[in-house]
């Protein structure tokens, strides 16, 4: 098999991406998990693939695979990745245009440098649209694993799932072991990215993600976004925040209810090339 690719990364939330615009792809989830494998493949955190679109409102189709090779929703660091592979693989010569995901259309502009605005969805906080099966109290959920660990948190949809759980000193919070107690007590049916925020101004924020299929990444775009919806809704946070992440810095916007959640940040073309392989491993 011989796939030409593109290795990117926002915030070191690193992709292999794939032009399905010029050639028709078929993905499977074995395929997938050989491409992200960090030392047998290329190494990634997500495999995107782009597509022409199946919607008359769309310029293109924008499809996520976390490196367990489940697909997915969206990704916000992707989105940004993909608007720029678009304008560097020329498939498009707009600065401003529209993508479908599974998680509902997102509009991507690009902006000097390697800057790229994302709106992702209007976020949405019905348990059944998250989805998550626990009423909140107000906003705020409460969960109980089965190591005994108690969290609360605010869980909503972004078009993808996410629960934000504030919490006081970020340096000293398990992420991993609770965000994989979290997955394993089956409150998200769908899985969930789980994101620990520390607020240090109401403009300025710490956060770290456990993404479901890929675990804690150096960045995640709508999980950044996620975390200012749930700090706003609370009355913590601004309407414009700068979200600092363990590979840098977002800038996120939101007005409040039923409005999209904008983000600004860089997306960077790491370099190309071809993948050979005589067998996908499972």
């Amino acid at each position: 098999m011989r796939l030409e690719f593109t290795k990117m990364q926002g915030l070191g939330n690193d992709f292999v991406v794939l032009d399905g615009v010029r050639r028709s792809l078929e993905l499977t989830s074995n395929l997938v998990r050989s491409l992200a494998n960090r030392k047998r493949g290329i190494g990634c955190d997500q495999v995107l693939l782009l597509e022409p679109p199946t919607q008359p409102q769309a310029d293109f189709r924008y499809r996520v695979f976390n490196a367990d090779g489940q697909e997915v929703e969206q990704c916000g660091n992707g989105a940004r990745c993909i608007a720029r592979f678009i304008r560097q693989r020329r498939l498009s010569n707009k600065d401003v245009f529209t993508i479908q995901t599974l998680g509902g259309r997102m509009r991507l502009k690009l902006l000097d440098g390697h800057r790229v605005k994302a709106c992702l969805p209007a976020p949405v906080f019905d348990p059944s649209a998250v989805p998550v099966c626990s009423q909140p109290e107000g906003l705020l959920h409460r969960f109980v694993t089965a190591g005994g660990d108690c969290l609360e948190g605010v869980a909503l949809s972004l078009g993808n799932p996410h629960l934000v759980v504030f919490v006081d000193d970020l340096s000293a919070t398990q992420v991993e072991r609770l965000s994989q107690a979290v997955q394993q007590a089956h409150y998200f049916p769908q899985g969930v990215n789980v994101g620990f925020c520390q607020i240090l101004q109401p403009d300025s924020v710490r956060l770290r993600v456990y993404e479901r299929g890929v675990g804690e990444t150096q960045a995640c775009g709508s999980g950044a976004c996620a975390a200012v919806v749930a700090g706003r809704q609370q009355g913590l946070l601004d309407d414009r925040v700068t979200v600092h992440l363990t590979g840098g810095t977002l800038t996120i916007e939101w007005p409040g209810d039923g409005v999209p959640v904008s983000m600004t940040g860089e997306a960077v073309r790491v370099y190309e090339g071809v993948w050979e392989t005589e067998q996908v491993d499972g």
